[in-house]
């Protein structure tokens, strides 16, 4: 291969280089976004989890709403008191107000009060156990026990009790959701943590039926709606639902003639202590 030929290759790839670098300048300059460079520092100041808790695909997701002015630094519910503190002052902006809420179980049904009618043998998790005909539980809509809640939580806010129920832990919890994706049975919920009458049970049957598969399932017996506010809690399909636009009504009122305790107040974590005279769910 002659000079000539190489010079000429060379001129050919220069030119070639030399379009394509022009081409991808003009389409920079013409496509180009400015980003405003607090969503980086605001990004930095955040925990940067991406759980989702605020309502955002994510802490970047979060910084871009925030710098928008569609949410306040306090809807970020994994900061604390003294980062939200900070980052509003960085911002100049008011910190806000955010609910606290928290994941609740709604099953007091463990080993003890609901004992399983087959032995489960399969890979321990409560997704496998409920695709194998509900699992080996004796309430088919009661949860399994296998933690698979526990394993979701990044925050090490659920913990297993002895009898083998997932505990939640309010001062952890951040309401990511993570605990409601993972739970094949839907037993748990988000919601604020002022809201503290909570129904433990979503059974299926009614009276003695639900009773003799679990001690604390509710048999829609129908005394907390009577001893209730008016319209605060309704018996639908024998269970007791409570209508949550009309907290501010609830008092532990409506837990006290409830014969298994499927109904209970909460007032900090949800616990499931007995009583050895009512095998009651109290918190």
């Amino acid at each position: 291969m002659d000079l000539t030929t190489v010079l000429v290759s060379v001129a050919i790839l220069g030119g070639v280089g030399l379009v394509f670098a022009t081409l991808i300048a003009l389409a920079n300059r013409k496509f180009w976004v400015w980003e405003d460079p607090r969503i980086n520092a605001v990004v930095d100041m955040l925990p940067g989890n991406n759980c989702g808790a605020c309502g955002k695909a994510g802490c970047r997701a979060f910084a871009e709403a925030l710098i928008d002015g569609q949410i306040q630094p306090a809807t970020c519910t994994v900061m604390g008191p003294d980062q939200v503190t900070d980052m509003a002052s960085y911002l100049g902006v008011d910190a806000g107000e955010a609910t606290k809420r928290v994941a609740r179980l709604l099953c007091a049904g463990g080993c003890d009060v609901a004992p399983s009618q087959a032995e489960y043998r399969g890979l321990q998790t409560c997704k496998a156990a409920a695709a194998v005909a509900g699992g080996g539980k004796g309430c088919s809509w009661g949860c399994l026990g296998l933690a698979d809640c526990e394993i979701a939580c990044d925050f090490d806010a659920i913990y297993m009790n002895e009898t083998e129920l997932p505990v939640v832990i309010p001062e952890r919890c951040t309401a990511c959701g993570d605990c409601v994706e993972a739970c094949p049975k839907d037993l748990f919920t988000l919601m604020p943590i002022e809201q503290k009458l909570i129904v433990q049970c979503k059974n299926l049957l009614e009276g003695d039926e639900a009773e003799a598969v679990c001690q604390v399932a509710c048999t829609g017996c129908g005394k907390c709606a009577l001893d209730a506010a008016p319209g605060l809690i309704a018996m639908v399909n024998g269970l007791a639902v409570i209508d949550y636009s009309k907290n501010s009504l609830a008092t532990p009122q409506a837990t006290a003639r409830c014969p298994t305790g499927a109904i209970v107040w909460i007032d900090g974590a949800q616990t499931f202590e007995r009583t050895p005279t009512a095998e009651r769910a109290y918190a």
